[in-house]
This record gives structure tokens, sequence and C-alpha cells, in this order.
């Protein structure tokens, strides 16, 4: 069971680290040594479910804090909580043990002695409540999503409607690097388009002019950092691909 739950544990960390969850706690959730009758399962079991998630969090150097009485009636458990922009703490991923559907369902599997055993169930939530993870990945982003997850990674502003047309192409073309944008095609100053874009957290402006449809290239800009220089469009996909992979690999 221990094993079960570092794989668990591991699969939390990788979604924690693709969106940038760094501020949370872990916490071991025990029954309460005081009033057992609230729990299902035998005493042994519970010590052993309880023992196995405090090594696991001690095998994978994961500090966490111990609340008696929390855990479920049903088996321990092992919560992230994750403070939000306010330094609210909010139940995210949750790996629990569970020794009563087993027993209402009447759970078997041969093992390897060829005898019947009872298994015990694991619960595996790395997201919690999808609608509470979902606000606090906003709250905490301020709409400022990852780039391998918001709807839209660039847009391309074109600075007159001239211009329009080969921002369509070029759009495609991006689109078909597996890329995804959109176009800023109104009669504004692109003065405006970049503040609007700017406001809009759009990761990547994409301005295009008579010189950059001339050369084929990009003035590419960065969302809260400014001018990057001109790119092709493959550079610019290449750009993109990297800092995902950079945050994606485990």
């Amino acid at each position: 069971m221990k094993d079960e739950f570092i794989k668990v544990m591991e699969i939390i960390e990788i979604i924690f680290k693709a969106l940038s969850f760094e501020n949370f706690e872990a916490q071991i959730s025990l029954r309460d040594p005081n009033d057992k009758t609230k729990y299902v399962g035998s005493d042994e079991n519970w010590a052993k479910a309880e023992a196995a998630i405090v090594e696991a969090c001690k095998e994978k150097n994961l500090p966490a804090k111990v609340e008696y009485g929390e855990a479920a009636f049903y088996g321990p458990k092992l919560d992230f909580m994750v403070k939000d922009a306010i330094g609210r703490r909010w139940q995210l991923g949750t790996i629990q043990v569970d020794y009563n559907l087993p027993e209402r369902f009447e759970l078997e599997y041969i093992g390897s002695d060829n005898q019947k055993h009872r298994p015990v169930m694991i619960h595996r939530a790395p997201f919690g409540s999808m609608e509470r993870f979902c606000a606090v990945l906003i709250e905490h982003t301020g709409g400022k999503f990852p780039l391998w997850l918001t709807p839209e990674q660039f847009i391309i502003l074109p600075v007159s409607e001239k211009y329009v047309d080969d921002a369509r192409q070029m759009l495609a073309k991006l689109e078909d690097m597996d890329l995804r944008g959109c176009i800023d095609e109104r009669s504004e100053k692109i003065g405006r388009k970049i503040r609007d874009a700017e406001l809009g957290k759009y990761p990547f402006m994409l301005i295009m002019g008579e010189k950059e449809v001339g050369e084929g290239t990009l003035s590419v800009r960065r969302q809260g950092a400014g001018d990057l220089g001109s790119m092709t469009p493959e550079a610019f996909a290449a750009l993109i691909n990297d800092e995902i992979s950079k945050v994606m690999t485990y």
C-alpha cells in the first residue's frame, strides 16, 4: 500500500508542478484515538494504513502535518492543502484508504497463495473537487494561465486592416504547428491593440506590418516582459514548445 501511495503522490506532484502550485501543505489525516466508534475496519488494518502513509511521506521527503480526527470513517488519508491568493487553505488533491467498500461489495481476489483475499481500496483524487480546483486555479493565476493550458497562447496584431489577410494566413500556419491563437482585426491603432492584449493576458503578441509580411517573420512581444525581437513562425513555435516542455517534463 505504501508503494501505491507514493505513485499517487507523484501524480499529484506532477499536476501541482504543471500548474505552479508551490504554496501547499500536506496533511496526514488520522482517526481520533479517543473515539474509534465512528470508524470502520480493524485496529490492525488502521495501524498498517496509517503507518504506510507516514512512511510514504518520509520516503518522499514530504513535510506533512498530522491531524487526528480528520480521517474519513472508512480510512486515513493524505490531503494536499493549497493556499489561495489571500491565504485561505483549500483541500485539493487527496489520497484515501477505504476498508468499507471492499467489505460492502464483498470484493475478493486470488492471491499468489491461491487463496481468496479482500483488497484495500485507495481513492485517488489528484484534483479533489473539480469545481473547487478550477476556482482556486483561476484565483491563483489571476487569469494568467500556464502557457500549455491557456485557451489562446498568442494573439496576432496587424498594424492595419491591409495586413488582416496575411494575419489569417499566419494564424492558419501556426495552428498547423499545434499552437492556439487568434487575431485582433479591429480598426484600432497598434498601441491600443498591444495595451488591450496585455490586459487580456495573452502570453504572446505577434505584430505584423509591412516589414514582417515582406520577410515572413513575426515581431514578438511577451506579456509583461516586452519586445522579444523578430522571429520566424518556426522559431516562435519552438519557443512555445520549449517553454512548455520545461514545465511538463517529469
